[in-house]
């Protein structure tokens, strides 16, 4: 099956000289996909033609706007209507791209999302998840910003939306599933967390129980749960770790002629442990709950990063994440004997 994908190819700190060598790279990596690529027609053709890029899966759509990485996220949608994330999204809208990737301002990126494309039946707001490394593989972590506050309902629902997203990204048969505490035992935690914790026990997902932060990375879980202040907080702190730890060792490898020589013979160690450890493998952030697939691409992502932005999009797309999102929420909702929530407008 062919996958066509929407790329906004103006959004991000830089643009252009990021989203179509990295498109570029990811059609000579990926056989069964096209796309489309949204912006600025003259300037991505004359960066078609730099690159030598091969016109035979690649379509141009012009945008005559972008949205600034700044800007207001009401004042995107409002204003800019022929801006490349919102062409990018309104493809999916319309049937001709199965999926869209934005390297572009986030707020504006959800709500133009959301207004486009609606939620899916049962779902009261679309949430961010990623999936990031653990000891033991991947685990998706939601919500990592949509929603600062959420109630106990629309966590049990992300917590379905990110075990289905497990389940047909990572092969996955019944994910594990946690929500994220201040420790381990039902008596911890605010009214939200409990109430939530008790949705969850009710509900057919293999609910693990309270994890604390350390279980993101030691894999306790395949999926963990939390509301988009704390999650935002989380992601944002190991991003500053993982900076501090690769300062650390080159501040200590490059000491001395002697550390310089250790560095040297470390070396197959270090790139392993480089690769492992590089971000830019794990860029791509989905904004599930939406009737269409879109996948925020971080902002200073490279050449790298945005090509891993979009093999996301794609195994999403391929395994049809969006449907079994839906019949997902159906089931649990029906079992759990609650009204359908309403999709917000």
């Amino acid at each position: 099956m062919t996958i066509t994908v929407a790329v906004d190819a103006m959004g991000g700190d830089v643009g252009l000289k990021v989203t179509v060598p990295a498109s570029i790279r990811f059609l000579q990596d990926t056989p069964h996909v096209h796309l489309i690529l949204v912006g600025d027609e003259v300037a991505i053709q004359e960066e078609l033609v730099r690159l030598r890029a091969p016109q035979e899966r690649i379509r141009v759509q012009a945008a005559s706007e972008v949205v600034g990485m700044d800007e207001a996220p009401q004042s995107a949608l409002k204003n800019k209507k022929d801006s490349s994330m919102r062409v990018a999204i309104n493809l999916v809208k319309g049937g001709q791209a199965q999926a869209a990737v934005s390297a572009g301002n986030t707020g504006a990126l959800m709500a133009t999302a959301r207004f486009v494309l609606k939620t899916i039946p049962g779902i009261d707001r679309p949430a961010i998840a990623k999936l990031m490394p653990n000891m033991k593989g991947l685990s998706c972590v939601l919500d990592l910003g949509a929603n600062v506050d959420s109630s106990p309902e629309q966590l049990l629902q992300f917590g379905i939306m990110g075990a289905e997203l497990v389940s047909c990204v990572l092969g996955k048969t019944n994910p594990t599933v946690g929500l994220l505490n201040i420790g381990s035992e039902d008596i911890k935690g605010n009214e939200t967390a409990k109430q939530a914790a008790e949705l969850f026990k009710e509900s057919e997902l293999n609910f693990h129980g309270n994890v604390e932060g350390n279980d993101i990375y030691k894999g306790t879980v395949d999926v963990i749960v939390t509301d988009g202040f704390t999650g935002n907080v989380a992601l944002k702190a190991s991003e500053g770790l993982a900076k501090m730890i690769a300062t650390f060792l080159r501040e200590e490898f490059t000491r001395s002629w002697w550390t310089r020589l250790c560095a040297l013979a470390a070396m197959p160690v270090l790139n392993r442990f480089r690769e492992r450890a590089d971000t830019r493998r794990y860029n791509g952030a989905s904004l599930l709950g939406l009737r269409g697939i879109v996948v925020k691409s971080h902002g200073g992502a490279d050449v790298t990063g945005f090509r891993f932005a979009l093999a996301q999009a794609y195994e999403e797309a391929s395994s049809n994440v969006i449907g079994n999102i839906a019949d997902r929420v159906a089931d649990q909702l029906q079992n759990l004997k609650r009204p359908e929530s309403s999709s917000t407008e």
